[in-house]
């Protein structure tokens, strides 16, 4: 990201209540955007587990200095909201999660309106999901992806590309727990067709599968082109502390590595939506604390 990028001016506003149906509890979102901008590439992005659209501050501010509009929902799975996985709620959330991103980009003109009259700024034909974690599986399934085993295409038209931070991989290695509270985790990315950028620590070490670190690039390797797959140095599931600074569960702290993800995702999706390739090209050549390979 430029110098000039980084001292653009930009605006949050929370919360905005977006339009649901079969919710017990309202769907609420934060917003992040430029000051000043026209024609703004919109990411919807999907927290992790346990999080809430108060979380990846360092992500949100740094696409939004960099011209997207960013809107974060909390779901149903929000600490805040004390659904726990022994909840008997806990096993349709994955859907709920997936329906949340539907509602806000079914609603999105009337969710931008409310934040100052956004609706008049933003690109419609340029729309990205992105997410982190479990938010990656849910912001996949916008992308084609889907779980095996379970109906439903949740594939969401209006969304042009994406980006999968830790995204989990498929479901034939879950340990006992996961099999037990997670069984939705079987992402099939056989069918996840649009364009993605997928990233992975190469040090991300899942508790929720007996395989390595490589689980965390299934989103790649299994799904069909146009893919590109980043895979960090000694990155580990929160990649640097990408939900906020001294986050407790960080286990990787590291500055440096979360605006390496911060930047790639922005950079890769102005390329790919024919804004601007100066930065992804900027990334590419540089070859230091991680690797790139596309297909």
């Amino acid at each position: 990201m430029t110098a000039h990028q980084l001292e653009r001016q930009i605006v949050a506003v929370k919360p905005i209540t977006v339009p649901t149906t079969g919710r017990s509890i309202d769907l609420q979102v934060k917003l992040t955007a430029p000051v000043r901008g026209e024609r703004l590439p919109v990411i919807v992005f999907s927290h992790g587990n346990a999080w809430s659209m108060d979380g990846y501050e360092p992500l949100a501010d740094r696409w939004a200095a960099a011209g997207f509009v960013v809107v974060q929902p909390t779901h149903l799975d929000s600490r805040r909201n004390g659904i726990g996985f022994d909840d008997p709620r806990f096993g349709a959330i994955w859907r709920a999660r997936i329906a949340d991103l539907h509602a806000i980009l079914d609603n999105l003109d009337e969710v931008v309106r409310q934040a100052g009259g956004l609706d008049t700024r933003i690109d419609r034909e340029r729309i990205a999901a992105v997410g982190h974690s479990w938010g990656a599986q849910t912001a996949g399934a916008l992308l084609g992806a889907r779980v095996f085993g379970a109906d439903g295409d949740f594939t969401q038209h209006a969304v042009r590309a994406g980006a999968l931070i830790a995204a989990a991989g498929t479901g034939d290695s879950l340990t006992p727990f996961a099999v037990e509270h997670l069984p939705f985790m079987r992402p099939d990315y056989s069918t996840m067709s649009a364009p993605a950028l997928v990233i992975a620590g190469d040090k991300d070490q899942s508790a929720m599968s007996t395989r390595g670190p490589d689980w965390f690039t299934d989103a790649y390797h299994l799904s069909p082109a146009p893919k590109t797959l980043l895979t960090i140095t000694d990155g580990e599931h929160t990649l640097g502390g990408v939900a906020g600074e001294k986050v407790a569960e960080t286990t990787d702290e590291n500055a440096d590595r979360v605006v390496l993800v911060a930047d790639a995702v922005s950079a890769y999706l102005l390329d790919v939506f024919g804004l601007d390739d100066t930065p992804w090209k900027a990334l590419r050549s540089n070859d230091g604390g991680y690797t790139i390979e596309s297909k």
